[in-house]
C-alpha cells in the first residue's frame, strides 16, 4: 500500500490539530469496526468559517484526511464548505489506497456534523440544509 507524498505530509506535520474552545459548532463521527474517530470544530464569522481545527483518533490516513479537509474549508463560506466531498479530499491529497478511502468519507461527514451543529445552536433545523450525517458503518480496512 503506497501513499502519496501529500498524505505522508499530512500525516508527518497535520494542519489545523487541537480544539477551539469557544467553537461555534462542533462534530464528531465515527467507523466503528476500524476504530477511527474524528472531531471538527469550526468558529464561523458572517457565515465563514475563520478557524477549523480537529482531533482524530485513527490511522495515518484518519490523520491525514481531517488535516487536508480543515485547510479546505478554512476561509470558505459556510455553503462552500458543505459542497466538500470525500473525492475533494483524496484529490487533493493525490489519491488514496482503497482500503482508506473510508477516512476521506469521515473528514466530509465531520466537517458535515461540525456544520450541522453550528445550525443547531443557532436555532436552525440543519437537516433540510445539510441532510442526515450518518456514522461510516462499513469499514473496508483491515482491522
Amino acid at each position: 500500500m503506497a501513499y502519496s507524498e501529500k498524505v505522508m505530509e499530512h500525516f508527518s506535520n497535520p494542519h489545523n490539530v487541537g480544539e477551539i474552545k469557544d467553537a461555534d459548532g462542533v462534530g464528531e463521527v465515527g467507523n466503528p469496526k476500524c476504530g477511527d474517530i474524528m472531531r471538527m470544530y469550526i468558529k464561523v464569522e458572517n457565515d465563514t468559517i475563520v478557524d477549523v481545527k480537529f482531533m482524530t483518533f485513527g490511522c495515518g490516513a484518519a490523520i491525514a484526511t481531517s488535516s487536508m479537509a480543515t485547510d479546505l474549508v478554512k476561509g470558505k463560506k459556510i455553503e462552500d464548505a458543505l459542497k466538500l466531498t470525500n473525492k475533494a479530499v483524496m484529490e487533493a491529497l493525490d489519491g488514496l489506497p482503497a482500503v482508506k478511502v473510508h477516512c476521506s468519507v469521515l473528514a466530509e461527514q465531520a466537517i458535515k456534523a461540525a456544520v450541522s451543529d453550528y445550525y443547531r445552536r443557532q436555532g436552525i433545523d440543519p437537516t433540510p440544509i445539510v441532510g442526515e450525517i450518518e456514522d461510516c458503518e462499513e469499514c473496508a480496512c483491515e482491522v
